[in-house]
C-alpha cells in the first residue's frame, strides 16, 4: 500500500521556524518526484514546491521563494520542508504529494492536477499565530 504520513506541524509565532517531514512506503520513493501542497482555512489548494527523484534539483512557488526548502533523504524514504520566516499568511494543512507514475505532473503543477493524479498524504496543520 502506497502511503505518504506527514508530521512536524505546530503553533508557531511569526518568525519563527519549522520543519516538516514526509515518511513514504509502498513504493521506490527515489524513483519520483515529491511534492508540496497545502490548503489555507477556507481556500483551495495551492502547490508550494517541488523537488525531483535525487534531491538534486527543486522548485518553490513565489509565495515561499527564499523562506522554504524542500529536501529529501532517499535512504530513509523521507521527504522535509523546512520553513523559516513563517507569517500569517503560511497557516494551513500541508501535505506531502507522490507523483504520478503515468502522467508525470512536471516542475510546477497545477492544483488541480495536483488533486486528480497525485498521490496525497493526510497532511499536517501549521499554525502561525502571536
Amino acid at each position: 500500500e502506497v502511503r505518504l504520513v506527514e508530521s512536524g506541524g505546530a503553533l508557531v509565532q511569526p518568525g519563527g521556524s519549522l520543519r516538516l517531514s514526509c515518511v513514504a512506503s509502498g513504493f521506490t520513493f527515489s524513483n519520483y518526484f515529491i511534492y508540496w501542497a497545502r490548503q489555507a482555512p477556507g481556500e483551495g489548494f495551492e502547490w508550494v514546491s517541488s523537488i525531483n527523484a535525487d534531491g538534486g534539483a527543486k522548485y518553490h512557488a513565489d509565495s515561499v521563494k527564499g523562506r522554504f526548502t524542500a529536501s529529501r533523504d532517499n535512504a530513509k524514504n523521507t521527504a522535509y520542508l523546512q520553513m523559516n520566516s513563517l507569517n500569517f499568511d503560511d497557516t494551513a494543512k500541508y501535505y506531502c504529494v507522490r507523483d504520478s507514475p503515468d502522467a508525470p505532473m512536471g516542475w510546477v503543477p497545477s492544483a488541480d492536477v495536483l488533486r486528480r493524479d497525485g498521490v496525497w498524504g493526510q497532511g499536517t496543520q501549521v499554525t502561525v499565530s502571536s
